[in-house]
């Protein structure tokens, strides 16, 4: 077992999809969102993303992610940060990140103690960094 999955399994709930914010998206996650998409960029701008000068984000309806339909629906091609969500440095640094994002998201193993989970989270993130990986 990875030491991604010990500490979280992504369940797609849609929780982390929901609100009128959304993500802004790098040139590499536009790359990946087109291809999985199998469409031409052209219409991938314009039917999935608000673009406003060079910013590139996903568009939002109905208070929620574009490619939120009971899951994602570009989960092979969604951004680097919603493929890092929630394993992100703050739940490292604050006990209280811990507990919003651990009762909000199902995916957290809630079975582990915090310090287990840090020091699981911090393995992770390492790794990560050392390899340059993005998921």
């Amino acid at each position: 077992m990875s030491t991604k999955d010990k500490i979280f399994t992504c369940s797609q709930c849609g929780f982390c999809c929901h609100g009128e914010s959304t993500v802004s998206l790098d040139s590499n996650d536009q790359k990946r969102m087109v291809a999985a998409l199998k469409m031409r960029r052209s219409e991938v701008s314009k039917k999935y993303w608000r673009i406003t000068g060079t910013t590139v984000q996903m568009k939002t309806v109905a208070g929620h992610c574009i490619f939120y339909d009971q899951g994602c629906t570009v989960y092979e091609g969604r951004p680097w940060r919603c493929a890092q969500w929630p394993l992100v440095p703050a739940l490292l640094h604050d006990r209280s990140n811990f507990i919003t994002i651990s009762e909000s998201c199902p995916g957290i193993n809630k079975s582990l103690s915090l310090q287990t989970f840090c020091r699981l989270l911090s393995c992770y993130l390492d790794q990560k960094k050392e390899n340059n990986t993005e998921e």
